[in-house]
Order: C-alpha cells, then structure tokens, then sequence
C-alpha cells in the first residue's frame, strides 16, 4: 500500500515480511453458488501456487483447446499467493480432457462438476485470507490491541496497490492514455479500473483525515453491506445510527464516472475538495470521456471472523475474510509496515 495513505488508528505498530514464499497468502474464494450438477460448462475448483488468475485461465484454455474467452472466473488473485479459486470452462456437446493431465506442482484440480452457465465475474461471496507475517517487529501488545480496534470498527476500504501495477505506474499511464496515447482494449480497462481506484482513495485518505470514513456526513450516500446498493442522502436518524453500529450500512466514496455526485451538502464538499487539483481533473475528465457512470463504494470494511496466532518462531499468523472487492492489504495498512521478500 501507498505510504501516503493515512491509517485510521494512528502510527504503526509493526514491520513485518509478508509473502517470503507463497504459501504465507493463502487465499480461498468463498463461492456464491452450488453447481448445478449438469450442463456445459466444467466448473473447477482449482488450488494454484505462484500464478496469476489470467494465466491459469490460459493453461485451462490450451487444455481444452478453447480460446481464452471460454474460460470463466469470478475474481482475479495474486500470483505470489496460494489461491483456491473456481474456473468454468465451456464444453459444449464435448466430452471433457483429462482432468488428470491439469495436475501439476503449482496446479491441483481440487473439485469437477458440471453446471449450467458460465461463472461470471464477481459470483462469489468473498474470499477467506490466511495470511503468514515473518520477522515481526513490534510490540504484541500493542499489535493485539490494533487488531482488536480493527475488529470492533472495520477498517478503511482501501483500494489495495495491485490496482495501481508495478512502482504505481498505472496512473501515470492513464493519463498518458487520456493525452492520446494508444492502448490496446485489455490494457484501457485495467488503466480506466486504475483511475478510478486512485479518485475513490483520494477521498477516502480525506475522510480519514476527518475521522469520518465510518461515521458519515451530512448527504452522506448510504451502501448495504454485502451487496452494491445504495439509498440516501437522507436525514439523520436514530435507525441510521442503530444499522450503522451493527455494520449493516457504511458510509460510501465515488467511482468516478459521468453525471452528478449523488452525495449533497458536507459530504459532497469533501468529495469535490479531495479531488480538485490538476491530476484528478484530468483522472474525472477522461472517465466521464470514456463512458463511465457514477457509482459507489463502501469507505468502511469488516473483515470477518478476524482472528490471530503467534507461532514458535514469532511470527504472526492472520485469519479472516472479506467480501468481493476488498483486498487484504488494506488490513495489513493499518497494522504498519510490511515488505515483500525479494
């Protein structure tokens, strides 16, 4: 995560390493669905070690002998990781390869069932993370006690760095894309993703400033938490407050995007004043350009069923999970500084 970011609970309270090898991210998609257990499609669940979703969609398409576009996945995850994710591969009127030949060390077929359509994007109903921190410096008790106050209040919803690609180079890319530079149609969608991450933390670094990233503001716009829906501005009342306290609403920022602000009043002055410098015009201006819509995105995250072990060797070892679109970055942003072994 950006170091410009700020923390919602003051200074840090590690530095650790993260992802010395792989298996210190575990990642398990949690599915939306059980399969139907007949049609074309082939749904794998698929335990895959050091690749990134897109090329295992690739070997799953050289496979079958299928173009890429016959492959479907509901998220993307990290290469240096160990992800459980499920893939669906479209086999019409086709018997299906040998599952057996997918077998590899860094590719295990866990599950084949049949079903009916193909898996679309974000048809899962979140990911559990088991995350594996090394040489730890830090207090515990002070550690224990930020991951304590991250379970009582979530955390801010952080759009997480493999949004903004190597060295954070994506904007700097998108706003050569909307000076004219040419790019092919799979590279605009990931820089047009990358623009509006970069306007939605922006807002949120200032509502965090404020202290009001999950209290909301007058003419606040309101998300319900586990889906995309969105209701408000509208007048403060004690039934607010109460679906507030118990996570069942939280307070939300822009995805940029062509029309009006949604949010009225206070809120919409900190969302406009956070993104009045030159960058950020130009970042709305080529949004609102491309076609974009004005949409939502919950300030506020909760990991669920957080909880943490320390081992023999004094590492700390994460469990939780989060819903579809959340990184778990933004958990390791709160704690403090943690780097990558080269």
């Amino acid at each position: 995560m950006s170091a410009r970011l700020p923390r919602a609970f003051g200074e840090p309270v590690l530095a650790a390493r993260i992802r010395s090898v792989p298996e210190d991210f575990l990642v398990e998609e949690m599915p939306a669905f059980d399969p139907h257990g007949e049609g074309e499609h082939l749904l794998l669940t698929v335990e895959k070690r050091g690749l990134n979703t897109s090329e295992a969609a690739r070997r799953l398409a050289a496979w079958a002998g299928l173009r890429d576009m016959a492959i479907g996945y509901a998220g993307m995850k990290d290469r240096h990781a160990v992800t459980r994710q499920r893939f669906s591969v479209h086999l019409p009127k086709r018997v299906a390869p040998d599952v057996a030949s997918l077998q590899a060390d860094d590719f295990k077929v866990l599950e084949a069932v049949w079903h009916n359509r193909k898996l679309p994007r974000r048809a899962l109903a979140g990911n559990r993370f088991v995350l594996t921190l090394r040489e730890v410096v830090g207090e515990r008790e002070a550690i224990e006690a930020r991951l304590a106050q991250i379970a009582a209040r979530g955390l801010p919803n952080w759009f997480g760095s493999q949004r903004f690609g190597r060295e954070a180079g994506n904007v700097a890319a998108v706003l050569a894309m909307f000076g004219g530079r040419r790019v092919r149609r799979e590279e605009r969608s990931i820089l047009l993703s990358a623009a509006r991450s970069e306007l939605f933390n922006r807002v949120l670094a200032a509502r965090v400033a404020g202290n009001s990233w999950d209290t909301g503001l007058e003419g606040e716009v309101w998300v319900l938490a586990g889906s995309r829906s969105v209701f408000g501005p509208e007048p403060w009342t004690d039934a607010l407050a109460e679906r507030l306290a118990r996570f069942d609403i939280h307070p939300s920022g822009p995805l940029w995007g062509a029309g009006e602000l949604r949010s009225t009043g206070p809120c919409a002055e900190v969302e406009t004043s956070a993104l009045a410098d030159g960058d950020s015009s130009a970042l709305r201006e080529g949004l609102e350009q491309a076609g974009m819509k004005q949409e939502r995105r919950a300030l506020r995250l909760v990991p669920a069923a957080l909880s943490w072990e320390w081992q023999g060797d004094g590492s700390l070892v994460l469990s939780f999970s989060l819903p579809p679109g959340s990184y778990a970055t933004a958990l390791l942003q709160e704690l403090g500084e943690t780097t990558e072994r080269s």
